[in-house]
């Protein structure tokens, strides 16, 4: 018989400054990853005003990880050591691999009302993998297929299957699922998750319940084990990201924009980086 997933802990967003300055709401990161494995953190940089998002994120490395921005509103610009330029825009994903090592650079620009809305999200890699080749990919919205139920839930499909529709992103070692659902006002989507992956979703906006407690903007729910999650919409609709995930279970040593397996590994990062041999592809 098959179990519903029940709430394991609620979190909301808390205000942090990265970056040159920028203003974001961090939904987990460091203390809360072991949790959330094979995710590291979450980041909601929503914002109306330039001045909270334009000193953006100048040039800065990653090794052993890879990092995901989905970016609702405005415009990110970004460069790295790969020789990669361009802009992610509305409905857009950049799904940067880390892997070896990378040095990149992202400048929110923000729209035409000075709008910048987004999400940046680190899964980690595992120790098979840190050290592969750096690999970075900007998936359009036209790219992104979206899936209608017939209770008229609506599912942007960025990794994982739902419906037969697979999302672009099919090539991911912890095997991830990340959508945008929107549920209309009454109703409720069920989804199956497997059973040992972690599964937790971020409501983006609007209000619903999960397991009989009420979600608003803001709120992250990551859920216990199960089969299957539900979430149902108050009168009016609501809109989550829902992220499962294979997880490692495999040590972590982490230290600012660089995860490893040990402090060993971590230690050499640095050192290459200082050195100038961290970048191993030519």
């Amino acid at each position: 018989m098959s179990a519903i997933r029940k709430i394991k802990r609620i979190l909301t967003r808390q205000p942090v400054m990265e970056g040159a300055g920028v203003h974001l709401n961090r939904v987990f990161g460091y203390h809360e990853a072991p949790a959330f494995d094979p995710f590291l953190m979450l980041d909601d940089f929503r914002s109306d005003t330039p001045e909270h998002y334009l000193k953006g994120f100048p040039w800065h490395p990653h090794r052993g990880i890879e990092t995901i921005t989905y970016v609702l509103k405005g415009d990110v610009e970004h460069g790295d050591s790969l020789g990669n330029k361009g802009t992610i825009s509305s409905g857009d994903v950049q799904w940067m691999t880390a892997g070896s090592g990378i040095v990149h650079q992202e400048m929110p620009k923000g729209d035409a009302k000075g709008s910048m809305h987004g999400f940046q999200l680190w899964a980690n890699l595992p120790a098979s993998q840190k050290m592969m080749p750096p690999k970075y990919r900007d998936i359009t919205s036209d790219k992104i297929p979206e899936v209608h139920t017939r209770d008229g839930v609506r599912i942007k499909v960025i990794a994982g299957d739902v419906n037969g529709e697979k999302g672009p992103m099919d090539d991911v070692v912890i095997d991830p699922e990340f959508l945008d659902c929107t549920v209309p006002g009454k109703q409720t989507y069920t989804h199956d998750v497997d059973p040992g992956y972690t599964a937790f979703i971020y409501v983006i906006d609007g209000n619903g319940t999960t397991d009989g407690k009420g979600l608003g903007n803001g709120t992250l729910v990551l859920y216990g084990k199960g089969d299957y999650l539900t979430v149902t919409a108050s009168d009016t609709p609501v809109r989550f990201l829902l992220l499962t995930g294979k997880p490692l279970k495999e040590p972590v040593a982490w230290r600012g924009p660089i995860v490893m397996n040990t402090q060993e590994e971590l230690e050499t990062a640095f050192q290459e980086y200082r050195e100038g041999t961290f970048i191993k592809v030519d």
